[in-house]
């Protein structure tokens, strides 16, 4: 079973693919530590040193190599993977369950704002413009989100009964 897991940053990616892989007994893995393991580098150091083409380059080249090399697997994808090259076709892969993880504005605007210190990006801004920031981002990639087979809102729901929903739409 080939299980992939779309989302906003602060989506809950891993924390419930960390989860769902248990319930499921397959193996959890996240694209953006498959990529620093291949690069031998952070994330972060990638995008400072080599720039952002050259990180969507490789996160596209590893994550489709994942997906047609590995039987099963739960895999958290980066937020924004899907918006590049033709990454989102392979959400639509009949082999792939793929599933967003979807969350209001002001759902991830609470969760991210009390992890912002780790999250470059996003660490010295206010509540509202942290807002602004989600809300634009959300409305530029909603599109390729949308291209999961499965919407799980997660908004006000435990990471069991966001689980729960998944576990029914894989039997």
């Amino acid at each position: 079973m080939k299980i992939i897991l779309v989302g906003y940053m602060g989506s809950g990616k891993s924390t419930i693919g960390k989860q769902l892989s248990k319930i499921v007994g397959i193996p959890f893995y996240d694209l953006d530590k498959i990529i620093e393991e291949s690069e031998n580098d952070t994330i972060k150091n990638i995008f400072k040193s080599k720039g952002e083409i050259y990180f969507r380059k490789i996160e596209s080249i590893l994550f489709k190599s994942f997906v047609n090399n590995t039987n099963d697997f739960v895999l958290a994808l980066g937020g924004g993977t899907p918006c590049y090259g033709t990454n989102f076709e392979v959400l639509q892969n009949e082999a792939v369950h793929s599933f967003y993880l979807k969350g209001s504005v002001t759902t991830l605007t609470g969760r991210l704002f009390q992890e912002r210190e780790n999250r470059p990006l996003i660490a010295t801004l206010t509540t509202n413009e942290l807002e602004d920031y989600i809300r634009k981002h959300l409305f530029d990639r909603s599109y390729y989100y949308l291209k999961s087979k499965y919407v799980v809102t997660i908004d006000e729901k435990s990471i069991d009964e966001i689980n729960n929903e998944i576990v029914k739409e894989l039997t």
